[in-house]
């Protein structure tokens, strides 16, 4: 499997990279491992919905 760091992710998602390491501490990234310091995402991981936003609370409630 291929992986990314979370700098890579935050960059192809445009997200900061402390976002992405707080989906990965939530586990809101599945597959995502953390070694050592450095968590590692699959290359072909979804971008989680953000529920603070209009747009994540409608595809949450399925509108």
């Amino acid at each position: 499997m291929d992986f990314m760091t979370t700098k890579e992710a935050a960059l192809k998602w445009g997200l900061t990279n402390r976002m992405v390491q707080y989906y990965c501490k939530e586990g809101k990234i599945q597959k995502a491992e953390k070694i050592g310091s450095m968590w590692l995402l699959p290359k072909d991981a979804k971008k989680p919905i953000d529920k603070r936003t209009m747009e994540g609370r409608a595809k949450e409630s399925g509108q």
